[in-house]
């Protein structure tokens, strides 16, 4: 037979707990039962998402009998232009491997999950600081010689399994590796563990290749249209607050229906805000049949197993002015506010929500919910939302433009403790400078100023940035030095 003239190179680039290592070890198991010399490393990744693990591994595609008692000389790492099979369990590190000049058209097969899990970088921003799933997309079918690509977190969890076993019958089933399908099957039937939904998550993975099936959207996003906007803001104030609340929400939007991008976007900014996040809701969500259920899912219990989750809380005198009556709410944060005690008073709280006293204690703070209405916090998100509604009512005949810049401001309400407080001196900020007093008369120039503050707000959590564009100080209630 004909010796090859270089090994295949394979770049994996995998996530804590998704089994990077055993897929190393069934690509080094199949490559071995062909009688094929092969060699892999790893280096280790980081924690809190800021990285993958990579495993690099060359696979001789000649069998030892054939060289004559010589063996190939393989490299350690890989290096760019140099690899013919790329592999990411999620579409950033996919990203990141393109970035790298790991994947060429010339000779990488990328084979990629669309699904996301985001990124460290991604979760600090103020802002929506997610990346363009869709670009990544496009530079994949770009710069790959073949890119396979689909949801294959999805396929795991339909499966019953972990993604390695999808994304090892993702490269099976793309025609790239010199390995038959037989003796891949084998390699994760002697691993001895989960076999039954290793082997269905690889025919899964190892069928969707083979039909080349076209790249599934990310789900980083929502449907584009006012319409969809409208049934999802629907159905999460449904969950929120029940069918009152939900049309609260459409007899805001009604003003607006004239113009559909406008439209869209408060739809969208109008729902996430409503359904600020208070301890009522951190109960109900925490306290979900459905929370318990991914839980054992994804640490992978089996049937009867016992899982036991335990989560933080840190309440503090703001939690607690939430739940007052409204007058009763004020007083005690201008008390707080007034001798710098805002955060002085916080308790953290270890609770065994997998346990009968510590579910009880957390669902009965879910059970709260029809107090909602009456509470301080919920007055003062009305308030506010009504004061942004009304100048974008306002903006609207000027400007689709103007409007849908004052409608963006509200991204800057988000979070909660001090993280709020500074988000809602910024909109404050903007509001009282851009918004109500605007410093120019052309509404295409107060667009733009309106613009680019929020981008400072959004940039620069201190303040320090947008109080240079306003040119004055942007001032929030903190806790005392």
């Amino acid at each position: 037979m004909t010796v090859p003239p270089r090994s295949l190179t394979i770049l994996i680039a995998a996530l804590g707990g998704e089994g990077g290592g055993v897929l190393a070890d069934w690509l080094m198991s199949a490559a071995h039962a062909c009688d094929f010399p092969a060699q892999a490393t790893s280096i280790p990744g980081v924690a809190q998402r800021t990285g993958a693990t990579t495993y690099y591994l060359e696979i001789f595609p000649a069998a030892r009998a054939a060289l004559g008692g010589r063996e190939p000389v393989m490299a350690l790492t890989p290096s760019p232009g140099n690899v013919d099979v790329m592999v990411a369990s999620e579409l950033i590190e996919a990203a990141r491997a393109m970035q790298g000049g790991f994947v060429s058209p010339e000779r990488t097969t990328l084979v990629a999950s669309t699904h996301r899990i985001y990124a460290t970088a991604e979760k600090m921003q103020m802002g929506d600081g997610r990346f363009d799933s869709g670009r990544v997309l496009d530079a994949a079918r770009v710069l790959a010689r073949k890119a396979v690509l689909f949801d294959m977190r999805q396929c795991a969890q339909d499966a019953g399994t972990v993604i390695n076993a999808v994304l090892f019958g993702a490269m099976a089933g793309s025609g790239a590796l010199p390995l038959p399908r037989e003796a891949c099957e084998a390699a994760v039937r002697e691993r001895g563990k989960g076999t039954e939904a290793s082997l269905k998550g690889f025919t899964a993975g190892f069928e969707l290749a083979r039909a080349s099936a076209p790249p599934e959207p990310a789900a980083a996003g929502v449907p584009h249209g006012a319409q969809a906007y409208i049934d999802l803001g629907v159905a999460r104030l449904r969950d929120y607050q029940g069918n009152a609340y939900a049309e609260l929400y459409l007899q805001r939007l009604k003003a607006l229906h004239a113009d559909p991008q406008l439209l869209a976007e408060v739809a969208r900014h109008l729902a996430v805000w409503m359904s600020y996040e208070d301890i009522i809701r951190v109960a109900d969500l925490k306290t979900r049949a459905s929370r318990f259920q991914r839980v054992r899912r994804e640490v992978g219990a089996r049937a009867g197993e016992p899982v036991i989750v335990i989560d933080y809380l840190k309440p503090g005198i703001e939690e607690l002015a939430s739940l007052l009556p409204p007058a009763l709410g004020r007083r005690l944060i201008g008390w707080a506010a007034k001798r710098g005690k805002l955060d002085a008073y916080n308790v953290g709280l270890h609770v065994r929500t997998s346990g009968v006293l510590g579910f009880l204690l957390v669902r009965g703070l879910a059970w709260l919910k029809p107090w909602r209405p009456y509470s301080h916090r919920y007055h003062e998100e009305q308030r506010r939302i009504e004061r942004w509604l009304a100048a974008i009512r306002e903006a609207t005949p000027r400007s689709t433009a103007l409007a849908i810049e004052i409608a963006a401001c509200a991204r800057l309400v988000k979070g909660y403790g001090e993280t709020h407080r500074r988000g809602l001196a910024s909109f404050a900020a903007i509001f009282d400078a851009l918004v109500d007093h605007p410093p120019v008369a052309d509404a295409a120039a107060q667009a733009a100023a309106i613009r680019r503050a929020r981008d400072a707000a959004l940039a620069d959590p201190e303040g320090k940035s947008l109080s240079q564009d306003l040119g004055k100080p942007v001032v929030w209630l903190s806790k005392a030095p």
